[in-house]
């Protein structure tokens, strides 16, 4: 199996924000940006891999700052993490204001793309060559992060969920516990 750099696959978008990607605030749609990630994301992993791919997930998007008609946003994306079939994309998101040049941080987030062959059917992708010391942390978060989800989906899962585990802690939440 091949392997290929960070570098080989990194991906910059810059997009114009007009006012037809306006929400009734005034501000950029939320929705406008998540496509835009998800359009990144798959040119990235698409560039790794060779072939078409699939968004399986998306690892939480956090809107730190508003996106302002007429500033130009900057999406980037690299691969972080590479499994058997599937890949994670590292996004960055950022705004600048064409007058000022002032750079914002808009949000950043952790997309889970699967390659897919001719027939629909997952694929095996390239490794990662990790050579770099932000290479090695952003593949251990990455895999951190997979083994947690795991956790949290077994954890979860009806046969396994303990009610009385929780029922202590939902005293104290914006919920009323009615069950016998």
């Amino acid at each position: 199996m091949a392997f290929k750099k960070v570098s080989d696959s990194q991906v910059t978008m810059i997009e114009l924000m007009l006012p037809s990607h306006a929400n009734f605030s005034g501000k950029i749609h939320g929705g406008h940006v998540l496509n835009l990630m998800d359009q990144i994301a798959f040119a990235c992993a698409s560039k790794h891999s060779g072939e078409y791919c699939v968004t399986a997930s998306v690892n939480r998007v956090d809107f730190l700052n508003p996106i302002e008609v007429g500033e130009l946003l900057s999406l980037k994306a690299s691969i972080n993490y590479t499994g058997r079939t599937s890949m994670v994309v590292g996004l960055r998101v950022e705004t600048e204001n064409i007058k000022t040049g002032e750079i914002k941080h808009c949000n950043s987030s952790y997309f889970t793309m699967v390659a897919k062959d001719e027939n629909g059917n997952s694929t095996p992708v390239p490794g990662l060559i990790l050579d770099t010391e932000e290479s090695i942390r952003r593949y251990a978060r990455s895999m951190r992060h997979l083994k947690e989800a795991r956790i949290r989906t077994d954890d979860f899962l009806p046969e396994h969920f303990q009610i009385n585990d929780y029922l202590k802690e939902l005293e104290n939440q914006n919920a009323q516990v009615i069950f016998p």
